[in-house]
């Protein structure tokens, strides 16, 4: 009599509940293997074409980069016809010292001890170095 009540119990645990839940898991891993190729190829393609397309006056450049200490640098950039040397540290950002661009050009000739050529590129912008020893001296 104790036989009957268990064998509904052990078809209630066959295979068919252990493989819908495998199933399951299997569908939830391949969707998450879609969602992640799909970011990826997102990131990849943004970073192709991200030279194409309307492009407006770079207006701010990276002209060099020196750093002083583990995390000091000093950071020198072009905002439209402006020079600025700037101080960057952990948490904050000083404006060193602004130089237009007719001064910047006049400035290359007015270092002492400097060949030409080692204080301006083919530009005529001062080196990172010589904006950086005339900031430093005053």
């Amino acid at each position: 009599m104790t036989a009957t009540p268990i064998a509904p119990f052990a078809a209630a645990a066959s295979n068919p509940v252990t493989l819908s839940s495998a199933g399951g898991v299997l569908r939830v891993a391949l969707a998450l293997l879609v969602v992640l190729a799909a970011v990826f190829a997102a990131g990849w393609l943004s970073r192709r074409l991200r030279g194409f397309g309307p492009t407006r006056g770079q207006q701010l450049e990276l002209l060099a980069q020196l750093p002083l200490g583990p995390r000091e640098r000093a950071v020198l950039l072009r905002v439209g016809a402006q020079q600025l040397l700037l101080g960057v540290a952990q948490g904050s950002v000083r404006l060193l010292h602004v130089l237009e661009r007719a001064s910047a050009q006049e400035s290359t000739g007015a270092i002492a001890g400097a060949s030409p050529d080692a204080s301006a590129d083919s530009v005529g912008r001062p080196s990172f170095k010589a904006l950086l020893l005339r900031s430093l001296r005053k």
